[in-house]
């Protein structure tokens, strides 16, 4: 599929519409850790400092302060959508079978360098575990006002 503002071949308008909200609902969640963890201790944190972080970096961070309050749940969630997101933006443009535009990237090479497609199922279980996350970061907020 091409567009008006460029000539190169483009995955269809649902496919970018799905791929525009999964970094979307992911750097939503970022900022909401970010804030969560700044809630939590802002004595050794600091909003510019933890923005300037990737987010594979706020783990020491989330450990450091949600965990130490809530548990690992949320820590693990994150680190497994850091691990996705990751996935989709190191990913290679690729013509399916079919003729259509896709991504598809490959595991790193300790975990095999398998390859595998970013499918739209991909990208929708992307996007809930983001839902997931945002819930577990929600019911973290409110102990935070409780305690």
């Amino acid at each position: 599929m091409y567009e008006r503002y460029t000539r190169q071949a483009l995955p269809s308008k649902e496919y970018r519409e799905l791929l525009g909200s999964a970094i979307c609902v992911f750097n939503s969640n970022n900022a909401f850790i970010i804030e969560n963890i700044l809630h939590t201790d802002n004595t050794t944190n600091n909003w510019h400092d933890l923005v300037d972080l990737t987010s594979g970096a706020l783990s020491r961070k989330i450990n450091d302060t949600i965990s130490r309050r809530a548990g690992n749940d949320i820590a693990k969630l994150f680190s497994e959508l850091v691990e996705m997101r990751n996935r989709i933006i190191h990913s290679f443009q690729i013509t399916a079978e079919n003729g259509e535009q896709m991504l598809a990237t490959k595991t790193r090479k300790e975990y095999g360098n398998r390859q595998f497609r970013i499918t739209e199922d991909y990208l929708m279980e992307f996007i809930l575990k983001n839902d997931i996350l945002s819930d577990k970061l929600h019911e973290y907020r409110k102990s935070l006002r409780i305690a």
